[in-house]
């Protein structure tokens, strides 16, 4: 993938495809590293599922035998000097407290880095697909933090869809003036 945004993209929809009802997605940004961590309180991998997630011969899709999101996004990482790390519990063995973490550091300076791209477009197509399913994004970079939460904004809009086109031309302008008060 060209742009990490669609990295995040992809391992988010994982965590849709394991029935999360809360998607978190962290960029943890300093003038050396970028941090990406993405957790959820999906269904979680079976221990001998999870120590094969990162071989790309290993998938859940029945549309074809790869699944390249984990694999690439460890690959990007550790390119860089990076590390990657995947963490799960499943809810068989843990039925209160599953879910998924991936968590992957970048070295931005390397000359591998790959770039992180429109990653507010890649959070607003998955509130747009995902209605129904709550999405936390925080940026933190350069002392500053962009957030976007979407059990906060079911507060305030009630009965209103987060898919309407009102609701996603709101969050998109949020978010880019958030950026844009960063810089």
């Amino acid at each position: 993938m060209k742009e990490l945004s669609l990295n995040v993209l992809d391992i988010a929809m994982n965590s849709v495809k394991a029935r999360a009802s809360l998607v978190k997605i962290e960029i943890l940004e300093d003038t050396e590293t970028l941090r990406i961590i993405i957790s959820d309180n999906g269904c979680g991998m079976k221990k001998d599922f999870l120590e094969g997630v990162t071989n790309p011969f290993c998938t859940t899709r029945t549309t074809r035998k790869v699944g390249m999101g984990i694999p690439l996004l460890k690959l990007q990482a550790e390119q860089t000097g990076g590390s990657f790390n995947i963490t799960s519990r499943h809810e068989s063995e843990y039925p209160d407290s599953h879910g998924t973490k991936t968590e992957a550091l970048f070295y931005k300076n390397h000359i591998d880095m790959t770039p992180l791209g429109d990653i507010v477009e890649s959070i607003i197509t998955l509130i747009q697909g995902n209605p129904d399913i709550d999405f936390l994004f925080v940026h933190k970079m350069n002392g500053t933090e962009i957030n976007l939460d979407t059990r906060q904004m079911r507060e305030v809009l009630g009965d209103i869809p987060l898919n309407s086109v009102e609701v996603l031309g709101w969050a998109t302008e949020t978010l880019h003036e958030q950026y844009k008060q960063s810089n």
